[in-house]
């Protein structure tokens, strides 16, 4: 695959929004790019999903090319930088017979139809990797296949489970995320974080009409930087302070740009806030996240951790896939030492519920 790093910062005079100085962007982004000689990913490359196996990082990445379907490819890298195993064959595809215009993914990334915005996690103790994932086989549902750690790691693409959509049809949904390991014996999803919603299951088989209910209401005007609140980044990170989540927001006054921010969850119970980011982890900056399909957009949908060193895997524009590290305690320490009480963040969940039912 064309892989190249010619991009640099946009510099411009007006004072930068402060961001978390415990992360550094990789010197090597965009880490991977369209590719003209591979037709299915000639578009666009972007949105990676990742997961650590065996000390090496595995991505799924959202790819479009000129046929406008979008689907998932696969990349691997050693360190965590740079690619080294990039197959010429999708990973995972959701489509069958002819392409059909789908006006919700149009404005979802620019694809006619596909899978959307990839989330991986390594369920150690069941040797299963499950992925999450935007469907536009009807409308934007989110739906969940898996795969065993042995045949991920094999690339036997054929093996992945029939899909099970996880949201009922006729409504829209992006952002679900499934924690790593059980909590208190059930699977536990984020599907909202405004409000905060967390579904706790017995399995993930997702029988025909057994959806996730889910309401999202994005918040109400102020001047915090991510007073409109996107959704759920890369699935949680499990930490000594707790859960590390990664989300994506906006502020009212500027809708042009997303942000990446992070919280921390309490490790039992992880509808309760600890910690908040009181300024973006991530802004667009570079050109790679300024100019593209979509300007302005940084959008986390994987991270790991590596040698007590994270990795936050992000798409740049819609069209590029980027990575930022930083040390994870280090990163931590800012997150706490800056963040904002969990008390407002409650304050903002009642809120949004109680708008919730004013509309009803």
């Amino acid at each position: 695959m064309k892989l190249f790093s010619f991009f640099t910062r946009k510099k411009t005079k007006k004072q930068r929004e402060k961001t978390f100085d415990s992360v550094s962007r990789s010197s090597k982004n965009p880490i991977m790019s369209p590719d003209n000689s591979v037709d299915w990913r000639s578009w666009q490359t972007f949105n990676p999903a990742a997961v650590l196996l065996d000390d090496r990082v595995h991505l799924l990445y959202r790819a479009i090319g000129a046929d406008g379907v979008s689907r998932f490819g696969y990349a691997s890298s050693p360190d965590g930088f740079q690619i080294d195993d990039c197959p010429e064959k999708p990973a995972y595809r959701e489509m069958s017979g002819d392409v059909r215009y789908a006006v919700y993914s149009m404005r979802s990334g620019g694809s006619f139809v596909g899978c959307e915005d990839p989330r991986l996690v390594h369920m150690e103790d069941e040797d299963t990797i499950y992925l999450t994932y935007t469907s536009c086989s009807d409308g934007l549902r989110m739906a969940i296949s898996s795969i065993s750690t042995d045949d991920f790691r094999a690339k036997r693409w054929h093996m992945w489970k029939r899909p099970r959509f996880m949201s009922p049809p006729g409504e829209v949904h992006k952002n679900w995320v499934l924690f790593p390991e059980k909590i208190q014996g059930k699977y536990a999803i984020c599907h909202s974080l405004s409000p905060l919603s967390i579904e706790y299951l017995d399995n993930l088989d997702f029988a025909d009409g057994a959806y996730i209910q889910s309401v999202y209401t994005p918040g109400e005007p102020s001047e915090r930087w991510d007073s409109y609140t996107r959704g759920v980044g890369p699935p949680p990170i499990k930490t000594d302070s707790g859960w590390l989540l990664f989300y994506h927001a906006m502020n009212h006054g500027n809708m042009s740009h997303y942000k990446i921010g992070a919280m921390l969850l309490d490790i039992e119970d992880p509808t309760k806030v600890l910690h908040r980011s009181d300024k973006p982890v991530i802004r667009p900056e570079d050109m790679c996240e300024i100019e593209g399909y979509k300007n302005g957009v940084v959008y986390a949908s994987g991270a790991v951790v590596k040698d007590d060193r994270l990795l936050l895997y992000y798409g740049g524009a819609d069209s590029f896939v980027c990575v930022a590290y930083a040390n994870l305690s280090t990163f931590l320490s800012e997150l706490e030492s800056g963040a904002v009480a969990a008390t407002s963040m409650r304050r903002n969940i009642l809120r949004a519920i109680g708008n919730c039912f004013k509309r009803k």
